[in-house]
């Protein structure tokens, strides 16, 4: 199988990755739901700090095992893996910024 790079923006930052190209739509979709919770509880909370959105929305993400399986389909096991390095390399940047 074949690595292929792919940038994902989480939190409104671009982060390249190099990832199988089986994962491309995984990790996709793993940047889709973090900026979607991200979006949600801004919405939701008077909360601004990205840092804290980040976690929050790590917490979330991580209790509730990802996203539900579309029906009839199996379930592929959930890997946020590059989604986690990623959110922990953006959650030591803004730490540097402090």
């Amino acid at each position: 199988m074949s690595k292929v790079s792919l940038k994902v923006v989480v939190a409104g930052r671009t982060y390249p990755l190099t990832v199988q190209e089986s994962e491309v739509e995984k990790v996709q979709r793993a940047a889709e739901d973090i900026n979607k919770a991200i979006k949600q509880l801004q919405d939701n909370f008077a909360v601004r700090d990205m840092q804290d959105l980040l976690a929050m929305t790590a917490l979330q993400l991580s209790t509730r095992g990802g996203k539900a399986p579309v029906a009839n389909a199996p379930a592929p096991p959930a890997d946020y893996s590059e989604a986690t390095a990623a959110l922990k390399a953006l959650s030591d940047d803004l730490d540097a910024l402090n």
